[in-house]
């Protein structure tokens, strides 16, 4: 597998850092890490292929993970790259994605649902287990951000492991979760003194790695309080292992000895 960040911000506008997307490329097929509003123009601009994204997750409904999402269906409805496209495009998230959907959706009369190809809609449960690829085996886990928010849990075929949190306050029990990730991928809103409970701070989030027992951790979600700070050095401090820092742009390969 391998990752891409399309997006390693927050809601707050950033010179350097989109709101909250990643792509992950599998050996079968591509999913779509949420969907911030820049997510369409990034994928053109890290040459991925758009045309060709087989599912979509959304973790929760905050604007900055599923304000992309409407945009994203007007521009594949009547881009003339997806006219030939026949495969669906499969969407999963939390219960309540679909009437979300359909509320902007219906704003403006858009018919987003009719695509060039067929769209679907899977809305799962903390604890469901589902593959959101032929081959990619995905566990979800509710945490606390919002009533509906879900980590993700993917597996593929090669047993590579990437567990994804989106935004969480802290729980042990994520840990576990997390446990044995060739990449553990974190949001780290703040590096200290995180002014609400419903997000993770470094010491937070460097608790979780050394827990999971994770092989890489990577953090993203990250509000401007982080610039000019040494993010993997911080970390180290506070965990021996590796921590990426997310930017916008980075490639990273997972299960790759």
């Amino acid at each position: 597998m391998r990752l891409t960040v399309l997006g390693s911000g927050t809601s707050v506008p950033h010179p350097r850092r989109a709101s909250s997307a990643h792509w992950l490329e599998t050996a079968v097929g591509s999913v779509l890490l949420d969907a911030s509003a820049p997510v369409a123009h990034r994928m053109a601009e890290e040459n991925l292929d758009w045309v060709g994204l087989d599912a979509v997750w959304i973790s929760h409904f905050h604007l900055d993970h599923v304000g992309g999402l409407a945009p994203l269906l007007f521009g594949t409805k009547h881009a003339p790259q997806t006219r030939g496209r026949q495969k669906p495009l499969r969407i999963f998230g939390p219960h309540g994605l679909e009437k979300l959907f359909r509320a902007f959706d219906g704003a403006n009369d858009y018919n987003l649902t009719k695509q060039p190809f067929p769209l679907e809609f899977h809305e799962v449960a903390p604890l469901e287990k589902f593959e959101i690829l032929k081959g990619v085996r995905a566990e979800t886990f509710s945490t606390p951000h919002t009533a509906e928010s879900l980590a993700l849990r993917l597996t593929d075929e090669s047993g590579a492991l990437l567990v994804y949190t989106s935004d969480t306050g802290y729980t042990q029990a994520l840990a576990d979760f997390g446990h044995g990730a060739d990449l553990f991928l974190m949001e780290c809103s703040f590096p200290h003194s995180k002014p609400v409970e419903t997000h993770l701070e470094l010491k937070d989030a460097m608790r979780l790695a050394e827990l999971s027992g994770a092989r890489r951790v990577m953090l993203s979600h990250l509000y401007p309080e982080w610039d000019e700070i040494d993010l993997p050095a911080e970390a180290k401090k506070l965990w021996p292992g590796e921590t990426l820092e997310a930017t916008d742009g980075l490639k990273v390969e997972i299960g790759q000895n």
